[in-house]
């Protein structure tokens, strides 16, 4: 990635939750593939509607932002110990994704609703498992002090935005599941492996920041 791309979010004195916004609604996009979910994992005969979710692309606002991801524990019965943004199903109380996304993250690492500047949502991506997710991105202070839900989170961390988006580090890779060839991106961060829906995700983001 051009450095200047990232960095651009921050340029002209204009907020970086504006920034973000005017890329996320950018109409520049018309050249680039983004990926619809989960490689070949939906059963085209499967009928059934899949599930709404939504998860918090939250980046910190300071110099070089940052994205703040958590590791999920490893006795949950859906991808135990992988790396997830905030985030799950729209639960019929939800006003929409945004609430559902808002909610989720301050159930699941005590991230008060109300530190989010929204900046908008992006690319909805499919998982194997039935889910349809949509990506709230938000803009919260740094350093703020969370906590992890000992239920479902083993711990929160942060990576650097232009590392996330630098396609240098989307790494493509692939691995046998029931039989058959399954491809999927994968992100390393020192010790964490980034993978699945979540780099999927993270691919999609900065595909489309790229016109920022």
């Amino acid at each position: 990635m051009e450095r200047g791309r990232v960095l651009s979010l921050r340029a002209g004195g204009v907020t970086l939750a504006a920034r973000l916004s005017a890329a996320l609604t950018s109409d520049g996009t018309a050249d680039t593939t983004f990926l619809a979910g989960d490689d070949g994992d939906l059963d085209p005969a499967d009928a059934a509607p899949l599930t709404r979710a939504a998860v918090l692309v939250a980046v910190t606002d300071r110099a070089e932002p940052g994205v703040i991801l958590t590791q999920r524990t490893e006795h949950l019965r859906r991808h135990p110990g992988q790396i997830a943004f905030p985030g799950g199903r729209i639960d019929p109380d939800d006003a929409d994704a945004v609430a559902a996304a808002l909610r989720e993250a301050e159930e699941e690492i005590a991230l008060p609703r109300e530190t989010v500047t929204v900046a908008g949502t992006t690319d909805r991506y499919r998982t194997g498992t039935r889910f349809d997710i949509t990506p709230v991105i938000g803009v919260v202070p740094p350093d703020l002090r969370l906590t992890p839900s000992e239920a479902e989170v083993a711990s929160v961390f942060e990576v650097p935005l232009r590392f996330l988006l630098d396609p240098s580090n989307h790494a493509e890779a692939s691995a046998t599941w029931q039989g058959r060839e399954r491809r999927y991106y994968e992100i390393s961060w020192g010790e964490r492996r980034i993978w699945g829906a979540t780099a999927g995700m993270i691919v999609n983001l900065s595909r489309r920041l790229r016109w920022a």
